[in-house]
């Protein structure tokens, strides 16, 4: 009897190590997300011989090989930071008016225990922090902020027949290379949702190159346009944002692919397939998930989910943000409100503005 029991004790072990594994691969995922509640001005030092001093407590965030590539391009932790930001106000402009707006916390975990499934707010999640990172380092070169990379200057001489390349074109190759180098490298593993986390990371730096836009200056006599001067701009992190948004509402669902040649290679052997075979694979520019959404309705610890007890909603919209699909159809409650703000100003000559304090009453609707 002692034989039969060891054995199952030694395969529960077992099945407890597995699942712990699996738990730390799956907090890893993102991890360095929180280096944006850490960071600021005061620890984000540019001068390489003091990169050790911020150390703590943000980079303890980062994996081995992310702290390597900020000692070795100083300047870029501020830009790495900054472009989080920008991804996190995007995200919650993106979806203010839905169920789920992309609530964040101060903690380590900034999106939540959302990031642990395989939905479609997960793949923005992944898609609009990569195109953040992507966007703001491509920028920072353009601006100097960082010492290993300038303005692309690969564009140069004749570009058309009355206009020449010339200017500082943002960096998108070096913000598109660094972006991957830093921001994959926090996936471990060969699984469904590796695979997953890997394709929307590249989603949104594609977005970001893709969007891209020709900018000119014009040359010549009394203001003529005679001959241009242009050069490539990023374009606003809200139209990347705009741009991932319409690529969440028309996500792909995916499996798990295996081509089970064994003359495949490892990248080709595993793979991302549509859930539906009458679909077309997914292309390097959409988004992918392989679960559904939670309702997001209530609050769940579980889940990971705030619900949408006392949010806003609009009573006479029949869209999302109306009180009807925002409170789950558990009604609203109503209450008005009285706001004093300034109005009717009036600027005076030399340098005085005078205002009146105008009071409104506001409806507010909350759902239950």
């Amino acid at each position: 009897m002692r034989g039969p029991a060891l054995l199952l004790a030694l395969r529960a072990l077992c099945a407890l190590s597995a699942l712990r594994g699996s738990a730390r691969a799956v907090n890893n995922s993102g991890r360095w997300w929180g280096i944006i509640n850490v960071a600021s001005s005061t620890n984000l030092l540019t001068d390489s011989g003091s990169v050790q001093l911020v150390l703590e407590p943000g980079l303890q965030l980062l994996s081995r090989k992310q702290r390597r590539l900020i000692r070795q391009n100083p300047g870029i932790l501020h830009s790495v930071s900054a472009g989080l930001q920008s991804a996190v106000r995007e995200c919650q402009w993106q979806f203010r008016n839905r169920r789920w707006n992309c609530p964040t916390s101060q903690g380590p975990n900034v999106f939540g225990k959302i990031v642990n499934r395989g939905c479609r707010e997960t793949a923005f999640i992944f898609a609009i922090t990569s195109a953040g990172v992507t966007h703001s380092v491509a920028r920072s070169c353009s601006e100097g902020s960082i010492e290993s990379c300038t303005c692309d200057y690969r564009r140069r001489g004749p570009g058309g027949p009355d206009w020449h390349w010339g200017g500082c074109s943002d960096n998108i190759d070096f913000g598109r290379l660094f972006g991957r180098e830093f921001v994959d490298s926090s996936e471990k593993g060969r699984d469904l949702r590796f695979l997953m986390n890997l394709h929307n990371n590249e989603a949104g730096r594609m977005t970001v190159f893709s969007e891209m836009r020709q900018e000119c200056k014009c040359h010549g006599m009394s203001g003529s346009c005679t001959v241009r001067t242009c050069w490539m701009r990023l374009p606003t992190f809200r139209a990347v944002g705009d741009v991932l948004k319409d690529r969440f509402d028309g996500a792909s669902r995916v499996i798990y692919g295996n081509k089970g040649s064994n003359r495949a290679s490892k990248v080709e052997l595993h793979h991302l397939e549509p859930e539906n075979p009458a679909h077309k694979p997914p292309s390097p520019h959409d988004l992918v998930y392989f679960e559904k959404s939670p309702n997001f309705c209530t609050s769940s610890g579980k889940m990971g989910t705030a619900g949408t007890a006392g949010r806003a909603c609009n009573s006479s919209s029949p869209g999302l943000d109306g009180c009807e699909l925002l409170c789950c159809g558990r009604g609203f409650r109503t209450r008005t409100q009285r706001v004093t703000e300034r109005c009717n100003c009036t600027f005076h000559w030399c340098c005085h503005v005078s205002c009146l304090n105008c009071t409104n009453t506001q409806v507010l609707h909350e759902c239950l």
